[in-house]
């Protein structure tokens, strides 16, 4: 079949076009299977080699997908809604019959015999999984780099980070390797690289994406961990291919017994006028962040674009929870089977560092357990009397933009000395609550680092996150992306 007859031109990459586009254009054969898996992997061989999204790539059984699907479609059999589209995959959630390491020298060689249940739904959607991207050593870290491969970079500046532990995954999509991506996301791991790289991503409500085998199956030390937290969501160009990648992952399954019902098969964005009389409530700091100055300027300004655009009111205003790094550390522990890891680490021989090696060797108590088990209760009752009075909570999705690849935080902030985690002051909140919440880019620094928007919605409302979300997408219209022209 020659380009004039699928009704494309040769100069034109089909990874031009939104994962919608894309699938559509699948679909009226416009484009064949074949040749768009073909020009994905062509951008990874062009672009990948110093940023790093990838770790391991599954070009061949990609292409034999492919070959199968252009021949479902020659024979006028259906085809799933995202039938050919490429997409990413975090190499912490399980591929079967592809390396899938969660980021650690313990896991270097394990092929899994199974896929998480998000990857199961995509395949049998069509999709195409091109590979895995890389994380930190089992999400441990709001960066990309582990024990195993060379650190993630970001695109739009190769000497920073493009921000954690979805790395891979954000990295892929800002430099238009694929146009869809998989993160998971315990404590803001979609939310953050989707900021720091400039795109999309949304982790979704508490239950609306099953969770298996990932932080569910104890047959993987290390990889368990984070029941009570983690979730999975999109990573993607823009909130229509989120919405569109949902709409395929949601629904219960027996595997995730904290699943929920779908309560609509419709993931179409509402038009704006869908938000009249919604009320928005912001904060550049929750009260006690230490914020750079053009991310806080940034947002003051989306919060002005988004009133002058909606007409609803928006009110400075946020649940008074304080700090919750602590707590959300020693509920990290809690749900890490810290016993078996180690004992895993030494029979191989193997030295864990970082974050990770902390949580193992510390004594912790039951009473530091209750204790922070107490704290989230305190902070959802506040979160949801808070969230009855308004509709979203936008806040910055990072406090600072990128910064260099070899720290796991800026060590100043708007002038100040901070720790390396009060960077991270905005996400988990989400996590101890089980709110949808999304990061939206809002422009860039003057010196070109990207800036995120963080959208939390009530409970159960991800339609309202990603419909809101839409809207500021269209006060920000998309006109560069990083790395070569497509």
């Amino acid at each position: 079949m020659t380009a004039a007859a699928t009704g494309h031109h040769e100069d034109v990459s089909p990874l031009a076009l939104d994962a919608s586009a894309l699938a559509a254009a699948v679909r009226q054969r416009r484009w064949r299977c074949t040749e768009v898996v073909a020009a994905s992997l062509a951008r990874i061989r062009t672009v990948d080699a110093p940023l790093g999204a990838f770790c391991t790539l599954s070009a061949d059984a990609a292409m034999a997908q492919a070959e199968a699907l252009d021949a479902q479609l020659a024979a006028g059999r259906p085809v799933g809604p995202l039938a050919g589209v490429p997409v990413a995959v975090k190499d912490l959630l399980c591929t079967a019959g592809l390396r899938t390491t969660f980021g650690s020298a313990l896991y270097a060689g394990f092929v899994p015999d199974e896929d998480d249940v998000v990857v199961e739904r995509l395949r049998a959607a069509g999709a195409v999984v091109i590979g895995k991207t890389n994380t930190s050593e089992f999400g441990y870290g709001a960066v990309g780099h582990n024990p195993v491969f060379p650190t993630t970079r970001n695109p739009w500046n190769p000497a920073l980070t493009p921000g954690g532990s979805s790395a891979g995954s954000a990295a892929a999509i800002a430099a238009r390797m694929v146009p869809l991506s998989l993160g998971s996301d315990g404590g803001g791991s979609v939310r953050i690289p989707a900021s720091l790289s400039g795109v999309f991503g949304i982790k979704p409500s508490w239950g609306r994406v099953p969770v298996y085998p990932g932080c569910r199956d104890e047959r993987f030390p290390g990889a368990s961990g984070w029941e009570s937290l983690e979730h999975i969501g999109p990573i993607t160009r823009h909130a229509a291919d989120a919405a569109l990648m949902l709409s395929v992952l949601c629904g219960p399954t027996p595997r995730d017994r904290f699943s929920l019902p779908i309560d609509s098969a419709d993931w179409q964005l509402p038009p704006p006028s869908a938000l009249q009389g919604r009320r928005i409530a912001w904060t550049a700091d929750m009260g006690h962040a230490v914020v750079d100055a053009q991310v806080r300027a940034a947002v003051e300004r989306a919060c002005e674009r988004l009133h002058s655009a909606l007409g609803v009111e928006v009110v400075n205003a946020y649940p008074e929870v304080g700090p919750t790094q602590t707590m959300f550390e020693t509920l990290v522990a809690l749900d890490t089977d810290r016993a078996g890891l180690q004992a895993l680490a030494q029979r191989q021989g193997i030295t864990l560092t970082g974050w990770l090696a902390h949580l193992i060797a510390r004594r912790w108590t039951a009473d530091e357990f209750t204790a922070a088990l107490m704290a989230r209760k305190r902070i959802a009752n506040i979160t949801w009397r808070f969230m009855a009075q308004h509709d979203f909570l936008l806040t910055p999705t990072t406090a600072a933009p990128a910064f260099p690849i070899d720290r796991d935080g800026p060590e100043l902030i708007d002038g100040q000395a901070v720790l390396p985690t009060d960077w991270l002051a905005f996400s988990a909140l989400a996590n101890l609550t089980g709110l949808p919440s999304a990061s939206v880019p809002i422009g860039f620094t003057t010196d070109g680092r990207p800036i995120g928007l963080q959208i939390t919605g009530r409970h159960l409302d991800d339609r309202g996150v990603l419909a809101l979300a839409a809207v500021v997408e269209t006060l920000y219209p998309r006109d560069r992306w990083p790395g070569p022209a497509l």
